[in-house]
């Protein structure tokens, strides 16, 4: 069946394939345009799994808040050009929206076939790689920051004594804050509660070798490895670390400083980063 060109035209604005693609496609589907669609679909996630292989460094990280729910995503992609592409991050954008509003943890089928569809239309690999969720009970509140082009996203959790202190502006600010000071020191743990006592064990027995050849009475070691474990908790530690804006206070400090000019108690209940292609646990 013959097709004009206005009919070829419209559909690669609609798939964005290329002008002979839409022209077979046409051709095959009988001039039915939907059908036209699904094929070159078709074609463009089959020409996606070919290109499977082809590493994929680069990519995005995007977060969103809806109400008390919030979501964060990472896609990755083979090129920075595709990263900085106006529909890569419409599609991130839409994405996370939804992440953060269903409480997803896991990248479900219809989500991924979005991505898919777009990998094919601009024709280079494109990969959910991972999503998480966070969700803000009574008298708490999330904020998220996305640093520089979307390479690192986090999203905090925080809680006040008071409701009303969400609404003060010198709260909202520490909590900017505190996410831009988590994507900058990317902290392993919350605070040392949350770290897990096998780990603690096993950096006490590594300060322990070091320490075994000095000359030192017992009591003294014991000094020394217990005071190596509480520098190394104010390393991994997001509440032990010294803040970003003024390094000689700890996070808990400032922290406890903010709640009290603003007339109540803050407590930071939960963290999540990203960073485009890190290694996962």
């Amino acid at each position: 069946m013959a097709v004009n060109s206005a009919d070829v035209k419209t559909l690669r604005d609609k798939t964005g394939a290329g002008m002979m693609d839409c022209k077979k496609a046409l051709e095959e589907a009988g001039g039915d345009f939907k059908k036209a669609e699904r094929i070159l679909k078709e074609l463009g996630l089959a020409a996606a799994a070919k290109r499977s292989g082809r590493s994929m460094n680069e990519g995005r990280v995007f977060t969103a808040i809806d109400g008390t729910k919030a979501g964060v995503i990472e896609l990755s992609c083979e090129t920075d050009f595709v990263a900085r592409n106006e529909e890569f991050i419409i599609l991130g954008s839409e994405v996370v929206k939804s992440v953060a509003a269903n409480q997803l943890t896991e990248v479900t089928d219809v989500l991924n076939l979005k991505v898919q569809e777009l990998a094919g239309k601009l024709k280079e690999n494109i990969s959910f790689r991972r999503c998480k969720s966070m969700s803000a009970g009574e008298n708490e509140f999330l904020t998220t920051y996305i640093h520089g082009e979307g390479r690192i996203g986090v999203i905090i959790k925080m809680q006040a004594g008071k409701p009303e202190a969400l609404q003060n502006e010198k709260v909202k600010a520490f909590a900017f804050d505190l996410a831009l000071h988590v994507a900058a020191f990317n902290p392993r743990y919350l605070s040392p509660e949350k770290v897990a006592p096998d780990y603690i064990r096993e950096q006490e027995e590594i300060f322990k070798k070091q320490a075994e050849g000095m000359d030192k009475p017992e009591q003294v070691i014991q000094g020394i490895i217990k005071g190596k474990i509480n520098k190394h908790l104010s390393e991994i530690c997001l509440v032990n670390q010294g803040f970003v804006k003024d390094e000689k206070q700890s996070v808990q400090k400032v922290m406890e400083a903010t709640g009290k000019e603003a007339g109540t108690t803050l407590s930071l209940k939960d963290f999540i980063y990203f960073s485009v292609g890190e290694e996962l646990e």
